[in-house]
């Protein structure tokens, strides 16, 4: 089985005639440059890391640079989203120009799906050091137990 990427509308069936001789390169640039020009889409994204143990699951996203105030979690029909914003740094003129800028900016939201096992009004969320952290229990019912064996 290979492994290919995900085009979301097939893009390769949708690349102009003109496009099909290019250079494996200029098909890669083309291919970066076009996901910055698609409008709404988002520019960044945080990283996250989903964790499952026995008490429920937890979700830790990537935040540098982003102010609380900024961030913005919301739970309906077992879909969490996380949602908000990274501003730019404002610069003094006099401090000097960017030769470079590197770190991505703006609005961005993640999407995930919860199980029906998690227990919606216990959910808890915590920022430190650029890091969110959002606890989401288990129901009990979902929590595994050892059931015991009776001889007859």
């Amino acid at each position: 089985m290979t492994i290919t990427r995900w085009r979301p509308l097939n893009t390769e069936v949708m690349r102009p005639w003109w496009l099909e001789n290019m250079s494996p390169i200029s098909r890669m640039m083309d291919d970066f440059f076009a996901s910055q020009r698609s409008g709404d889409m988002m520019a960044w994204g945080p990283n996250v890391d989903i964790v499952e143990n026995t008490e429920g699951f937890e979700i830790h996203a990537e935040l540098p640079g982003v102010k609380l105030e900024d961030v913005n979690i919301t739970l309906d029909n077992n879909v969490l989203t996380l949602s908000g914003e990274k501003k730019q740094e404002v610069r003094e003129e006099d401090k000097g120009s960017y030769c470079r800028i590197e770190r991505s900016y703006g609005r961005f939201e993640r999407s995930f799906s919860l199980p029906n096992t998690v227990k919606a009004e216990s959910v808890k969320a915590s920022f430190e050091d650029g890091v969110l952290r959002i606890s989401l229990p288990k129901a009990e019912q979902a929590k595994s137990r050892t059931i015991e064996i009776h001889k007859k």
